[in-house]
């Protein structure tokens, strides 16, 4: 190996693990936000979620898969609301109204209603997006996304697949 093959490999490295500090930075997040929840437990959070609905919240009941059209998408919601749902879009951070919610309360899948996240469950990131540490049980799905290169999750409402993140 020549010294200048030797630069190239050292300072790659050094790149790899500049790239990979905000990653680190927010497991770190994760990791206290779910420490955060002494008093409750993580199983708790995921069942009592309920009992943060307000008395006359409309929200589906039923995870069972619901089909629209794309028109009848367009129909029901915002233009944004459509693009990041609908066709994966990412709204610009620090933009969401959501971000800075703190009362308690139940996120719904702005689609179809379907309770997706309890304010118990919800933590600062830094990302300027809403952030979860866990979610409500049996109403989201996962794929991988290969969209920026590197494998990431991506999250989707079971009952209509809008894209939640």
């Amino acid at each position: 190996m020549s010294i200048h093959e030797a630069k190239n490999m050292k300072r790659r490295r050094i790149l790899q693990a500049l790239a990979s500090l905000p990653l680190f930075a927010l497991g770190l997040r994760i990791a206290a936000a779910a420490a955060a929840t002494t008093n409750n437990s993580l199983a708790s959070i995921q069942q009592n979620w309920k009992t943060l609905l307000a008395k006359d919240a409309n929200v589906a009941e039923s995870t069972a898969p619901i089909q629209k059209t794309e028109a009848e998408w367009k129909q029901i919601l915002a233009n944004e609301q459509f693009f990041v749902l609908r066709k994966e879009a990412t709204e610009r951070p620090f933009t969401s109204p959501l971000n800075a919610e703190k009362r308690a309360g139940v996120f719904v899948c702005a689609g179809c209603t379907l309770p997706l996240f309890s304010s118990q469950m919800k933590f600062e990131s830094g990302t300027g997006w809403p952030s979860f540490f866990t979610s409500i049980p049996g109403h989201l799905a996962t794929k991988q996304d290969f969209q920026m290169i590197v494998p990431r999750t991506e999250y989707h409402c079971v009952r209509c697949g809008g894209h939640q993140g």
